[in-house]
């Protein structure tokens, strides 16, 4: 089966990373979305069908603290491509220049920001304030045998 690939493209790109808009409140430069889906509205929509990673499991217990822990996941330290820890260096290009390299930070922490709000609302069931059944079934999958976990995690 193929994998599901977005109908969303950019004129602008930084690390050969389509720069494009998202609907968010985070500052950030990402272009402001038209309200129209955009490109987390996509991940999470066909996140299932392209799961990469060989498991994950879903620790917070409610949604509030999903909320909380979403939020310092997506302000903690992280790699950039061309960074030596960055899982998909083959595939984008090391920042040119400092600003460059800024602006890609920017950009891939407003992403974590905004996706990490979004993913919350769509895991946890709001009856139930747990998280979905429906989410969970996919703890234990595998894609292709890959995982974008460091080796030993």
């Amino acid at each position: 089966m193929p994998a599901y690939h977005s109908s969303l493209s950019a004129p602008n790109s930084l690390c050969k990373m389509a720069l494009l808009p998202i609907n968010t409140k985070f500052k950030g430069p990402a272009p402001p979305g038209d309200g129209n889906p955009d490109i987390i509205e996509e991940a999470i929509y066909f996140f299932k069908a392209n799961v990469f990673f060989k498991s994950y499991e879903i620790k917070c217990s409610s949604k509030e603290n999903g909320k909380k822990e979403m939020t310092t996941l997506a302000m903690a330290n992280f790699v950039i491509p061309g960074d030596s820890g960055f899982p998909l260096n083959a595939m984008y290009s090391k920042p040119s220049s400092k600003a460059e390299a800024d602006s890609t930070r920017a950009y891939l922490t407003q992403l974590r920001q905004e996706l990490g709000q979004r993913l919350v609302e769509a895991v946890f069931d709001p009856q139930t304030d747990k998280p979905s059944k429906w989410w969970m079934c996919f703890v234990k999958r595998k894609f292709m045998d890959k995982s974008l976990s460091a080796p030993g995690q």
